[in-house]
């Protein structure tokens, strides 16, 4: 299949915006799912095609929040492989499970956390060196929690982490909407983090989850190259944009875009519902 230079270029755009929101706030198939698909793509194109330069977004992320000392590296180090795991056993599920089934259940999701996140009191900005978050003996006080992390994530951090990675990531491999902007949310309010340190922990899954992806999609010949190379180049650029904006801009600029999120994955769900019942 062959786009026009028009087409290649608009499409690189639409990377360059994703990958710009998705190192903030997540959600970036929002953007380039749809302009893939607008481009005249078939869907498993599409979809392959996205996470094939949807990964360079999210490695330039995450190279990016390490960098500013917001992402923590021992937390990384289970979540990355716990990403992976997930991913692939999700995208195995597919093939049982019709990932329709789970549209109902993720808006009502959507909508429950973002009044949660509406009401959740703000957090300090978090600008130093992530301390002993996951060293349940630690006592060292870590400068970005305003208040204690839940009991299980206290006690077990690195399952927590762990688990939260995996299930998330399963739920990506599986179905795939709002799978960045839950990680935040779930790192935000299981360890009481900023969100901005959240975002920060949450793209080594993410970047875990797509590389599962795209081996399978590559495998089964489902990616456009042509069309992925070019909008990954992009994807890195906004990637890294958006996480020194989210660097720069602190809590309020990812609160804010997290929450622009959640409603168009709102939206864009029920529009999916209200067609699949016409």
């Amino acid at each position: 299949m062959h786009l026009s230079a028009w087409a290649t270029a608009g499409l690189v755009l639409a990377a360059l915006a994703a990958g710009l929101v998705d190192a903030v706030a997540g959600g970036s198939g929002v953007i380039a799912v749809p302009a893939l698909l607008a481009a005249g793509l078939p869907p498993h194109l599409a979809l392959g095609t996205n996470k094939a330069q949807g990964v360079f977004g999210t490695c330039a992320s995450t190279l990016r929040y390490a960098r500013a000392g917001l992402l923590d590296p021992r937390r990384a180090r289970v979540t990355f492989p716990a990403g992976l795991a997930g991913s692939l056993c999700g995208a195995a599920l597919v093939l049982l499970v019709p990932p329709s089934t789970l549209r109902p259940m993720v808006l009502v999701l959507l909508i429950a956390v973002a009044v949660a996140l509406a009401l959740r009191p703000s957090a300090p900005t978090a600008t130093a060196t992530p301390t002993a978050i996951l060293t349940p003996t630690s006592t060292a006080t870590p400068t970005a929690t305003p208040t204690s992390p839940s009991t299980w994530a206290r006690r077990a951090p690195r399952l927590a982490a762990a688990a939260v990675a995996l299930l998330l990531g399963a739920y990506d491999g599986f179905f795939g909407p709002g799978a960045g902007t839950f990680l935040i949310l779930a790192f935000a309010f299981l360890f009481d983090l900023p969100l901005q340190r959240a975002s920060a922990d949450a793209k080594p899954v993410n970047f875990a989850s797509n590389l599962a992806a795209l081996a399978l999609f590559s495998a089964r010949g489902a990616v456009l190259w042509e069309v992925a190379l070019p909008m990954a180049a992009a994807q890195f650029a906004g990637g890294w944009l958006g996480a020194h904006l989210a660097v720069r801009g602190g809590d309020r600029l990812v609160r804010a875009l997290v929450l622009l999120v959640v409603l168009a994955l709102v939206a864009k769900l029920a529009t999916d519902m209200v067609r699949a019942a016409h």
